[in-house]
């Protein structure tokens, strides 16, 4: 929250002069595919009146139905085809309707495609369908497996953002939790190594020890060891190249109730932001470099949990590295510390909506990797 007297932070709009030119660009084209084929059959008309007899029309009424099939429902389908078909009857009306062959295989080319326009216009529908129920699923195992925290934990302002690079895609490596305890505030966020099937397992293997160890461990230093043991036990159960090579890069948070500090426990991820009402940043780096969780077998030495001051107004950024490696065409990355530094935010969410655009325009919208944000705030 802005200290009195200090402007708040607000995201730059667009005038509405700018706006509007692209609104009505898109507003054109969408009538322009509604109505395309309505044109194609009138331009058939139009050809054949202006041409000899011995050229045809048919290419432009077969083609109408083929247009709408994709982009219509299955009754605007069937009424384009039964349109072609009477507009191509129609067009040989003006020299007689001759039952020759080539009349006939006109007629019957344009009912043929009328009737395949039918049976396209079914297959994508259905094929919409499924992918419509596949995205339910999705994002029904996203809310099961990433659900959005209550917006106040524990007295903290809290707000979390998961954007996938993958256009349509719900959940990928990477993960947050935000856990109330008898220890304070413990909050983790982290990054499966691997994309699919096999790093959203590793998401909630993660997750579901986390919240059980948030619980019951005195230490953050005890939490990150359950999480440690978790993904050992999953990479044995699974067996294959993630036993030896899988791994999740973490931070985890405790922020006590009464005490104004922050405890952080960094396995090789990205280090925090704290953000101060004034706008000051700190970069909460770890003394030493960890390695990430379930690589236990390379190296093994205690976690230390670094206590930082954390006063009431400042904020805690957590992301992943799909933030901070995000690159823009000449190949610069996002740098989240440069970007944040000075400025304030009314809330944790306005903080990452700003982020999330800013990252967007930086990257012109091609992102190669999943974002993850996680902000705290102590009121």
């Amino acid at each position: 929250m802005a200290r009195s007297g200090e402007p708040e932070e607000r995201e730059p709009e667009a005038p509405e002069a700018s706006r509007e030119p692209a609104e009505v660009l898109i507003s054109r084209g969408q009538a322009l595919v509604r109505a395309l084929p309505a044109l194609l059959i009138l331009a058939g008309i139009v050809y054949d009146y202006a041409t000899p007899r011995d050229f045809t029309a048919v290419p432009f009424f077969t083609a109408a139905p083929l247009v709408a099939a994709p982009l219509s429902s299955l009754l605007a389908t069937a009424v384009t085809g039964a349109a072609a078909l009477v507009a191509e009857y129609a067009v040989h009306l003006r020299v007689g309707f001759a039952a020759d062959a080539d009349t006939l295989t006109e007629t019957v080319t344009v009912a043929s495609v009328a009737v395949l326009a039918v049976v396209i216009n079914r297959i994508v529908r259905r094929g919409d369908q499924r992918l419509a129920s596949a995205r339910e699923i999705a994002e029904a195992a996203q809310r099961a497996v990433l659900p959005e925290p209550d917006a106040r934990i524990g007295g903290f302002e809290v707000a979390a953002c998961y954007e996938a690079a993958q256009e349509g895609a719900y959940i990928g490596g990477d993960l947050y939790a935000v856990q109330d305890s008898p220890y304070g505030v413990r909050v983790v966020l982290g990054d499966v190594r691997g994309k699919g099937m096999g790093a959203v397992a590793a998401v909630a293997v993660v997750i579901g020890a986390f919240r059980e160890a948030a619980e019951q461990e005195v230490t953050l230093e005890a939490v990150a060891q359950r999480l440690e043991r978790a993904l050992a036990r999953e990479g044995t159960r699974r067996g294959g190249p993630d036993a030896a090579e899988g791994f999740t890069t973490a931070v985890l948070a405790e922020l006590p109730h009464g005490d104004g500090v922050v405890r952080i426990v960094n396995r090789g991820h990205p280090p925090p932001l704290l953000l101060d009402p004034d706008g000051t940043l700190r970069t909460l780096n770890p003394p030493e470099p960890a390695l990430p969780l379930g690589m236990g077998d390379l190296g093994s030495w205690p976690d230390r949990a670094e206590e930082t001051p954390f006063p009431g107004g400042a904020t805690l950024l957590l992301y992943t590295d799909g933030l901070s490696e995000a690159r823009d065409e000449h190949g610069a990355f996002f740098d989240p510390a440069t970007r944040l530094t000075g400025r304030s935010f009314r809330d944790p969410g306005a903080l990452l909506a700003a982020l999330a655009d800013e990252v967007r325009r930086h990257t012109r919208g091609g992102t190669t990797d999943d974002m993850a944000l996680l902000a705290v705030r102590r009121p």
